[in-house]
């Protein structure tokens, strides 16, 4: 098994890197919150893979994290009616932290608005996954859980903020993500919340 890749990157679109490795290009799928992570073509870029093999074709999916790569294996793996391309639409539109908390906390509306998703989706999601990533832990389990008023992070505290003045969750998360990529990892709340707003 291909568990991971790491060598030029030469290409990349929202959802598809090209990833040189002494003469070969490989193509790999990505979703949107990997390839937001990615360097400029012709930077040296690492992706956590796992490859799904059909009866006519073989196809390389990469992260940012092994996290993510695990979690979309577990999507692929446990959620009956999730295949790789409905995995991959999940996991573009929301980041592990709060697909996680949504899980954790059964928010079924949230897990809903993903492209592709309805209501018995996102229900068989909560039921087939919820023991399998834990009741404990996760940024965002606060912020989703009803009535809650803390998070345990920055990233989160950030996306509560943009929820209290009316972003829908993915929405808020994204423009959090994309500020956190701007201003780097120690960005506070406060720094993520203006560069997210303006």
């Amino acid at each position: 098994m291909i568990t991971s890749i790491q060598g030029v990157l030469a290409s990349t679109t929202p959802l598809r890197a090209v990833v040189e490795v002494n003469g070969l290009s490989y193509e790999v799928n990505v979703p949107v919150t990997t390839s937001e992570r990615l360097p400029p073509a012709g930077s040296v870029v690492k992706l956590h893979t796992i490859v799904i093999y059909r009866e006519d074709s073989q196809t390389l999916y990469g992260f940012a994290t092994p996290d993510d790569r695990n979690f979309f294996r577990l999507m692929v793996e446990h959620v009956t009616g999730i295949g790789p391309k409905m995995a991959l639409s999940i996991m573009s539109r929301l980041s592990l932290p709060l697909l996680q908390g949504a899980i954790r906390s059964g928010d079924v509306a949230t897990l809903a608005k993903c492209p592709g998703i309805g209501k018995k989706t996102a229900e068989r999601l909560v039921v087939e996954l919820k023991a399998k990533v834990g009741a404990s832990g996760g940024a965002l389990h606060a912020l989703l859980a009803e009535g809650s008023q803390s998070a345990q992070t920055p990233h989160s505290d950030a996306v509560a903020a943009l929820v209290a003045l009316g972003y829908k969750v993915g929405d808020a998360d994204e423009a959090v993500r994309r500020a956190s990529l701007a201003l780097g990892s120690s960005a506070t709340t406060e720094a993520m919340v203006k560069k997210a707003l303006g």
